[in-house]
């Protein structure tokens, strides 16, 4: 098994200034050791003279001093790249794979090296004995000199060089996108996160918590649904409106977490929950609405069905799905440990929040309840088709009995 690859970051009395550049909430260092982290990396140095120690990087003067530190670890391969980087997970994930035994290093000239584990030694050893050599620049030319020219790096490996505080747009931009989910919506991908986004951009360099816009998403979605009490249009309007706000919010909380590596089991089962118990409230009073128009007590069994598949659903796939699921990334992902499967992928695209935008349609016309008998049909529906694939799964995974 390969050892976890380490990183090092070249700061230069001009580059460090710009390390301390803050994009979406942190600082490049910070960035770079939680992405580094992230990634499986063992650990973050940051070679240069005269910097003061940082939580979780591992400062050194020069090359003299990795080597010692090198010496006495287990081989592994080397990231040489300039403090002034954008740190992502994805590209350092994909050079933490990389083979590069037989050319003995690869590059991305003036951004990134990458050093086979079985050349680190000779390397380290090579640059120690220069003087200077905190430029990457410098770095690729000794190496070039000793090892011959390096492989290329793959192109979908594209770190961006923070060199001044105009290169932080650039940056914002490329992390913002990629927040957007493979799994996103058509609504939600071209009108939700345009909105949500936006917010997110502002509150990262803020002091708000991830569970923080939580709560509030929850708070606007349960605040919204007793205007559906009302028969009124534009009283169910506002709910409507209210209720797709919730939705719209309920995307920071995740946007939050992931730019400012704040992820966390606690954050995510709040997030799941919240979401149904805000779907549970809409249910209740439109069925309670409507029974109180009417003056008959059906809509109240429409209710009872909507919440119960809501429920029932829910606690499937928490049992399913998410209650042994550990680590950083999102709790829910799909209802089915086999995502590929067609019924699987129907049920995914199912629980996609594009639904929502046919409540305010429906509100217009004072017609919420429609949105309760599609929700009391399709809620019960979706919960006896999660079994149905459950018991599918189960049956599939049980050993065939060989014929004799």
């Amino acid at each position: 098994m390969r050892a976890p690859p380490n990183l090092v970051l070249l700061a230069t009395a001009a580059s460090a200034p710009d390390a301390e550049l803050n994009v979406l909430g942190l600082c490049l260092f910070e960035r770079a050791v939680l992405a580094a982290g992230r990634a499986g990396y063992n650990q973050v140095f940051l070679l240069g003279r005269a910097h003061s120690a940082r939580p979780g990087i591992v400062t050194i003067p020069d090359w003299k001093s990795l080597a010692d530190v090198l010496s006495v670890a287990r081989a592994a391969s080397l990231v040489i790249a300039p403090a002034a980087i954008l740190a992502e997970t994805d590209w350092l994930e994909k050079l933490a794979a990389m083979q590069v035994e037989r050319a003995a290093w690869a590059a991305i000239p003036r951004r990134l090296i990458v050093l086979a584990a079985a050349v680190v030694p000779d390397a380290v050893a090579l640059l120690r004995v220069e003087d200077g050599a905190h430029d990457i620049g410098a770095v690729e030319e000794r190496l070039t000199h000793r090892f011959g020219p390096p492989a290329a790096v793959p192109r979908e490996i594209d770190p961006i060089p923070v060199v001044t505080s105009k290169d932080i747009r650039a940056a914002e931009r490329r992390l913002l996108r990629a927040l957007i989910k493979n799994t996103d919506g058509f609504m939600a991908r071209h009108v939700d996160r345009h909105i949500s986004l936006q917010i997110s951009r502002r509150l990262a360099p803020t002091s708000v918590k991830p569970t923080q816009i939580t709560m509030l998403s929850i708070a606007i979605g349960l605040c919204g649904a007793p205007f559906f009490l009302s028969s009124v249009w534009h009283w169910q309007t506002v709910g409507a409106l209210l209720f797709l706000l919730h939705s719209i919010v309920d995307g920071c909380d995740g946007e939050l977490a992931r730019l400012k590596f704040q992820e966390s089991r606690h954050g995510g089962m709040l997030d799941f929950w919240g979401d149904n118990v805000v779907h549970v409230g809409v249910f209740a009073c439109i069925a309670v609405g409507w029974a109180l128009a009417s003056a008959v007590t059906w809509p109240l069994l429409l209710g009872a069905a909507a919440i119960a598949g809501t429920l029932g659903s829910a606690g499937f796939v928490y049992w399913r799905q998410m209650r042994d699921r550990q680590g950083a990334g999102p709790l829910f992902t799909s209802v089915s440990s086999a995502p590929d499967d067609h019924l699987a992928r129907m049920l995914d695209v199912a629980t996609r929040r594009d639904f929502i935008y046919v409540v305010p349609l429906f509100a217009l016309f004072g017609k919420s309840s429609w949105f309760l008998i599609l929700g009391a049909v399709g809620a019960p529906t979706f919960f006896l088709l999660l079994l149905c694939l459950a018991l599918r799964e189960r049956a599939q995974s049980r050993p065939r009995a060989t014929a004799r």
